[in-house]
């Protein structure tokens, strides 16, 4: 009775990362029309969707938290090259492009993520149960990289504007660099049970006993499916953004919600991972994938954007206005508060959405 669906399931995510490859090859550069713009929506969902179970399925094989950190990483670096080739089309609006996404990135993992993964895990198990180590040291790592990289240039006096200059920047994007990289090392070699879900008295679990793990070929073979769907994904959003940008024009809306829409299009198949976690009560992981997520875009965005300004004509605007800066300092105190305990109910949950519905208003409403 399972092996007809299991392979049933085996068929759609094999072919879906292979119709929005295919896909994203005959739309890429190209005006669509809206007979067609609803295909590449639909196609991106089952891709968002594809991409969840193959994360699933290497996360299963690898273990964690190596899992959590292969879809964070694989969605951040593909994330990374579609903000360096929008920036090299140029325009005024590729000069705060890197600063937005990150920015948003950080918001929507932080609060929407987070508060989701929190919510959900607490109204199904009644309080839902992290390693506060851990959680603690991934947190430390996002609020500084953050502040480093998007807080600092709005108060520098090398160059005019919320801008850093050369040295500056190079600074920014090594320490940026060192940090993920002792993040890295930390949740992979000298720390990894901080990492482990944990059990209602605190034991990290090491082991999911409710299935045989996959072989090493079936986990190569969903991370290269894996990857193809994510590249289909971050495509094919790309390709709908024209068509979101008239809507959010047309809507008489700021222009900043088109890279909120952006962003949790891309940031989707880790958010429904994240919550398929705090269903059954693995909030560690949820906390892994959403704060794993903050630090490679920040670490590996501010990198790469420090390079290409090498070749790419026009400004980069790092720094935040002052409502956003806000926006990030309670991020970072109620975040800290919701970590120290350990564990959580629905109430930090709640807190974390508001939070992120305020940025919400504040992008549509500024």
């Amino acid at each position: 009775m399972t092996t007809r669906p299991r392979a049933l399931m085996a068929q759609w995510t094999t072919a879906v990362p292979v119709a929005a490859a295919v896909l994203l090859v005959l739309t890429w550069g190209r005006d669509l029309p809206g007979a067609v713009v609803a295909l590449v929506t639909l196609v991106l969902a089952g891709a968002v969707l594809a991409a969840v179970h193959h994360a699933e399925v290497v996360a299963h094989r690898v273990g964690e938290p190596f899992g959590s950190l292969v879809l964070a990483v694989a969605v951040t670096i593909i994330e990374v090259a579609l903000i360096v080739t929008l920036m090299a089309d140029g325009g005024d609006k590729s000069s705060t492009l890197a600063r937005d996404t990150v920015f948003a990135a950080v918001m929507i993992t932080c609060n929407g993520v987070v508060g989701l993964s929190l919510l959900v895990a607490s109204l199904r198990h009644r309080t839902a149960v992290f390693n506060p180590e851990g959680t603690g040291a991934a947190l430390a790592t996002v609020a500084t990289l953050a502040t480093l990289s998007l807080v600092l240039p709005t108060f520098t006096t090398s160059k005019p504007g919320p801008e850093f200059s050369t040295v500056q920047l190079t600074f920014a994007a090594l320490s940026s660099l060192i940090l993920y990289g002792l993040f890295i090392a930390t949740l992979t070699i000298r720390h990894r049970d901080y990492f482990l879900p944990v059990t209602r008295q605190g034991r990290a679990i090491t082991a999911e006993d409710h299935a045989d793990a996959p072989s090493t070929r079936t986990a190569l073979v969903s991370l290269g499916l894996l990857g193809l769907a994510l590249i289909g994904v971050v495509g094919l959003a790309k390709g709908v953004s024209p068509t979101i940008e008239d809507v959010v024009d047309a809507a008489g809306l700021h222009h900043a919600v088109v890279g909120v829409i952006i962003a949790l299009l891309v940031l989707l198949p880790e958010t429904i991972a994240a919550l398929r976690s705090a269903r059954r009560d693995r909030v560690q992981t949820s906390l892994n994938l959403a704060l794993g997520s903050a630090m490679a875009s920040i670490g590996l965005t501010i990198p790469a954007v420090a390079l290409a300004t090498v070749w790419l004509p026009g400004p980069l605007v790092l720094g935040l206005g002052s409502i956003h800066m806000v926006l990030l300092a309670l991020t970072v105190v109620v975040a800290s508060l919701t970590v120290v305990p350990g564990r959580a109910t629905p109430l930090q949950g709640g807190v974390h959405l508001v939070l992120f519905a305020a940025y919400l208003e504040l992008a549509i409403n500024p």
